[in-house]
């Protein structure tokens, strides 16, 4: 996400609404990451209509369990600026530039970030018991809290876990929606880095207040 090409596709905004994923229980719904206010249950339309299509691919009784949406501006910033911190404690000797790059690899820089458009979700699978898969590692863990698990194809995964990110893999992708590869769990489409992943001259969706004006 620190990449300069990033930055540098513009946003047309469609001006397509956010949806309050807890009107639509045919998706699965987790509240580890739920704020007061619901924004975490919010996404952009069109990010809803292909994720209840992806569904519709996973086999008969699995689920999507949807994490997190929208994230406000804010609160991106706040766990941007923490996790370079920590970062830079543990790496004093890291240039300011390069701290940067390190952590963007695990949360967007607030300006491009595809959670502050609705653009983006934090996602995982849930089997035909209703149970969380295995897939190989922690949702929302950091490269140094897991030994890298977090990376899409890490190549230590058992089978099982690769096999289940495989089931995730090929029902996002078959949608349009595209991975950051670091984080197995991140899917967005219409954001910045999905324009330059699919060759799209600009954004579609643009960054959204919080709270919504309704």
């Amino acid at each position: 996400m620190s990449d300069r090409r990033v930055a540098a596709i513009p946003a047309v905004d469609c001006g397509e609404s956010l949806f309050d994923l807890r009107k639509l229980p045919a998706l699965a719904l987790d509240d580890r990451l739920a704020d007061a206010e619901g924004a975490f249950a919010h996404l952009r339309i069109g990010v809803v209509d292909r994720l209840v299509s992806a569904q519709g691919m996973l086999p008969d009784g699995w689920r999507l369990l949807i994490v997190e949406g929208y994230r406000p501006l804010s609160l991106q910033r706040h766990y941007f600026t923490r996790y370079a911190a920590e970062l830079r404690a543990a790496n004093p000797e890291w240039s300011e530039d390069y701290l940067h790059v390190q952590a963007s690899r695990s949360l967007s820089p607030p300006e491009v970030a595809p959670h502050v458009c609705g653009a983006a979700v934090d996602l995982t699978l849930l089997d035909a018991d209703g149970a969380e898969a295995d897939m190989g590692g922690e949702l929302n863990a950091a490269p140094e809290e897991d030994g890298g698990a977090c990376y899409t194809e890490h190549p230590g995964l058992s089978e099982h876990a690769r096999a289940n990110r495989r089931i995730l893999i090929d029902a996002m992708r078959a949608v349009g929606l595209v991975n950051y590869p670091t984080e197995w769990w991140h899917w967005s489409y219409g954001d910045r880095y999905w324009a330059l992943r699919t060759n799209a001259p600009a954004a579609v969706y643009g960054p959204v207040d919080w709270p919504l004006n309704r």
